[in-house]
């Protein structure tokens, strides 16, 4: 299975086409609802994430390593937003693939990317407020901006590295019993390479970061509870580490059920699940998991947006900046609005 499309195997292929069970009232649904909800998670991502952009790249303030952070997963949403159109029209199209080979690999490869790099930002951003909170005096040069922008640009490459399957695999080819022509992930000759791809997306962009963050979250509560106990606890380090929270339990909520649907093709391709039982659970849960996924883009920019004060207070200083008035915001009104500047060491 791999996203963003409905599979069916034959011969080891996954195809991004419906079985033969296509005029059933669960693909005349997907046909019907997901075009028009995907053109409008689409819009609204484009929108929100590059609000989100423009008001954290157009401050005269120097961005913080959790701004770094959070622009760069407003970057990938932002891509991936770009991307979705070509999937609303492909279904209207009832899978029958109309922008040729190049852009079969590169939509979603960008995909791909995208939710590699989602995962290991959020990643970043949990072990940033695990620095900032827990190890706050010994690790303060670890926590400078030069060090997040490297990082970030590391993860954009890892992302591309992990999508290279995608981009080798995928391409335009004829279904003869649909008469279409389908935009597949063809392992028809290299059927190991789907179960790698898939080991990879479940456990690397999935599973293991998950532990990070986990072990992050669970030693900055412990952090905070002793703060709390000797009366040293900052109001803002509950609000951006709540932030932080908030993020990464969405991405959790929309990314989980594909994870689960790529677990059970997993076992399905060991022969510990019986695939024929399987199958069109698999192709209709698979098809809705990724959408569902897709809204995370759209919902990470609006809990920035809501998140407090000092992001509000970020967005009137672009709007109405006064000649003369650097950046409207000094360092210290900001860490009391949201601690993301807590413990920040600027870069050189």
């Amino acid at each position: 299975m791999h996203f963003p499309a409905l599979m069916h195997w034959t011969n080891n292929t996954t195809t991004s086409t419906p079985p033969d069970s296509a005029l059933s009232e669960e693909w005349e649904l997907v046909y019907t609802l997901v075009p028009p909800y995907i053109f409008t998670i689409s819009a609204l991502g484009l929108l929100f994430n590059s609000f989100v952009l423009v008001v954290f790249l157009s401050t005269r303030d120097r961005l913080t390593v959790a701004e770094i952070y959070l622009s760069n997963l407003a970057l990938a949403d932002f891509l991936l937003m770009c991307c979705l159109p070509f999937w609303a029209t492909n279904i209207l199209a009832k899978f029958n693939w109309p922008y040729g080979d190049a852009l079969c690999k590169t939509v979603n490869s960008v995909i791909v990317v995208n939710l590699y790099v989602s995962i290991l930002t959020l990643v970043m951003i949990s072990v940033d407020r695990y620095l900032a909170l827990v190890k706050t005096m010994k690790a303060l040069w670890l926590r400078r901006t030069l060090y997040a922008k490297m990082i970030c640009f590391i993860l954009w490459v890892v992302g591309v590295l992990l999508s290279l399957p995608t981009l080798i695999h995928r391409k335009v080819v004829y279904i003869e019993e649909l008469k279409t022509l389908s935009c597949i992930l063809d392992y028809r000759h290299e059927s190991s390479w789907k179960l790698a791809h898939q080991i990879v997306m479940n456990f690397g962009g999935f599973a293991l970061p998950l532990l990070v963050i986990v072990f992050c979250s669970s030693n900055i509560i412990r952090s905070l509870s002793k703060r709390r106990e000797i009366a040293f606890h900052k109001f803002s380090d509950t609000k951006a580490t709540t932030l932080v929270y908030t993020v990464t339990l969405v991405f959790l909520l929309c990314w989980s059920p594909f994870q689960i649907f790529t677990f059970l093709d997993i076992l399905c391709d060991l022969n510990v699940l019986e695939e024929t039982k399987w199958y069109h659970a698999l192709d209709i849960g698979g098809q809705v998991s990724v959408y569902l996924a897709f809204l995370n883009s759209v919902l990470n920019p609006l809990l920035y947006i809501c998140s407090g004060q000092y992001f509000q207070k970020k967005v009137s200083n672009v709007s109405c900046i006064k000649p003369g008035h650097i950046g409207g915001l000094d360092n210290s009104t900001g860490t009391m609005d949201t601690g993301l500047k807590t413990g920040t060491v600027p870069g050189k």
